[in-house]
């Protein structure tokens, strides 16, 4: 059990991301009433996300003011964290994560099973069958360009242009071991040509002449953003979302193709981390599905709900949303083999 941090005479905790402590902390709030532990969270939402939310949640939960620690991550650097912490949990909430990284944290006990009042109303396809993890929203990943250099007519339509001669050098990728949506992105690639998986090398082959056309590997998303607007690439692969906020509230010059032969649509979840403050970590998960919330969400910040809102944002009414058929059990038992390949067989390459 983690030892309790007693702040005493400290007004507030910095909100931002840093490295996270171990999740104590005690005392009353600024008004003397209910003490509250300090919540640790470790997240791979877009930081005006997760910003805003924490700001939501300690509106309405006062007594966390100050107490609430934010460290933004990719999604497969949360799950390496969470697992080399296992002995001594520095982190309440994994918010952010692909079903896939989320069930395997489950099924290596990292994860508190939880019963949240949302849970009904959820499709099962979306949550874990014992609680441990819940599907927040859906991720569609799509093709990525600066929209400056490219018109819509002039982008590719479908994954395999993106291996035509003429985008040599002009792909910007984020860094692919790091990141929970590029490593889906490449696990869907190679089950387009082999759906159970069972012979990845088509794949592999696929993935090397992507290789050759990309310029460069970014080392995180903001650098993916630099480069994609600096034009030191015009192409990528990326999630819908990130894409739209980089572009309405950014400025950022992107634009996005919804592929022809369809979008890998990921889970995208969170979870309470087992040994952490679980008392906190349900309210903020509880927190995260209130209706209002999630509409606010849909609407400002261009999330797909994964349980339906009562009405969508005009965006959301209009999206031509194509899934591409994955089978995400699939990816969920060869992705870390596969890209572990990746990384060592044909990353720079190709």
């Amino acid at each position: 059990m983690r030892r309790r941090l007693l702040l005493a005479g400290a007004l507030a905790t910095v909100l931002a991301a840093g490295t996270a402590c171990g999740g104590g902390g005690g005392g009353d709030d600024a008004a003397g009433g209910a003490a509250a532990e300090k919540l640790t969270i470790y997240t791979a939402r877009d930081k005006k996300v997760s910003t805003y939310v924490v700001e939501q949640f300690t509106a309405k939960y006062p007594e966390y003011k100050g107490k609430v620690e934010i460290l933004n991550l990719g999604a497969q650097e949360i799950l390496e964290r969470v697992r080399a912490e296992k002995a001594n949990p520095q982190a309440d909430v994994w918010w952010g994560g692909t079903q896939q990284g989320l069930s395997a944290g489950a099924g290596e006990d990292l994860l508190a099973p939880m019963q949240p009042s949302f849970a009904g109303k959820m499709d099962a396809r979306y949550k874990d069958a014992e609680g441990r993890w819940f599907g927040e929203i859906l991720l569609p990943e799509v093709i990525m360009y600066n929209n400056k250099a490219l018109t819509p007519e002039q982008a590719p339509k479908d994954w395999d242009d993106l291996l035509k001669p003429e985008w040599k050098d002009k792909i910007i990728i984020r860094d692919v071991a790091a990141s929970g949506t590029m490593r889906s992105i490449y696990a869907a690639m190679i089950v387009r040509q082999s759906a159970d998986g069972s012979n990845p090398q088509p794949g592999y082959d696929w993935l090397k002449k992507l290789d050759a056309n990309t310029g460069a590997y970014a080392a995180n998303p903001a650098d993916l953003y630099l480069k994609l607007s600096r034009q030191q690439g015009v192409l990528s692969a990326w999630n819908l979302q990130d894409i739209l906020l980089q572009a309405n509230q950014s400025n950022m010059p992107f634009g996005y193709v919804m592929p022809a032969s369809g979008a890998p649509v990921l889970v995208d979840g969170l979870a309470a981390v087992k040994g952490g403050n679980t008392e906190g970590a349900q309210k903020f998960l509880e927190f995260l599905f209130d209706d209002k919330l999630r509409a606010d969400l849909a609407k400002d910040y261009f999330q797909i709900p994964a349980v339906e809102i009562a009405e969508e944002p005009e965006w959301l009414a209009k999206l031509e949303l194509k899934p591409l058929d994955v089978d995400w059990n699939v990816i969920g038992k060869n992705e870390t083999d596969w890209i572990n390949h990746w990384n060592s067989q044909i990353k720079n390459k190709g």
